[in-house]
């Protein structure tokens, strides 16, 4: 655990509280904006406080994380979880949770690849479903 007064960088404590699975992509992240503090893009070098609050997406994924403590070792995720609060608001989880509830389309083992038509039916289904939701 990092004492107040060590400087941690955001790449690393975000990797730490295993936000990210490597420090790279933590890096890669940071690099391409999708790391902000209070609506402002942050450096990988950026240093880390007590009370910051960051807005991270991964992927379709948005986190908004407080810093309640500081981090430098990767640890276990139970543990990782004393060292920040996530803010994320409910409707954001809930409809990012919706994406892995969609419908799963199975074919019989041996029916080969999908004709044409099948394909088309399938589609209008995927369509409906989506639909469906907005």
């Amino acid at each position: 655990m990092a004492s107040q007064s060590e400087k941690l960088r955001i790449d690393k404590y975000l990797w730490a509280i295993r936000v990210f699975k490597t420090r790279s992509l933590a890096t890669e992240a940071c690099r391409a904006g999708r790391v902000k503090l209070n609506g402002q893009q942050v450096k990988a070098s950026h240093v880390v406080k007590i009370g910051d609050s960051y807005q991270i997406q991964k992927g379709i994924e948005k986190r908004i994380l407080n810093v309640t403590g500081l981090l430098d070792k990767r640890v276990d995720a139970k543990t990782a979880v004393n060292f920040y609060e996530d803010i994320t608001p409910e409707e954001e989880t809930a409809g990012y949770k919706v994406l892995f509830q969609a419908p799963a389309f199975k074919r019989d083992r041996g029916a080969g690849r999908p004709t044409k038509k099948d394909r088309r039916e399938i589609d209008e289904l995927q369509n409906d479903w989506w639909e469906r939701d907005e």
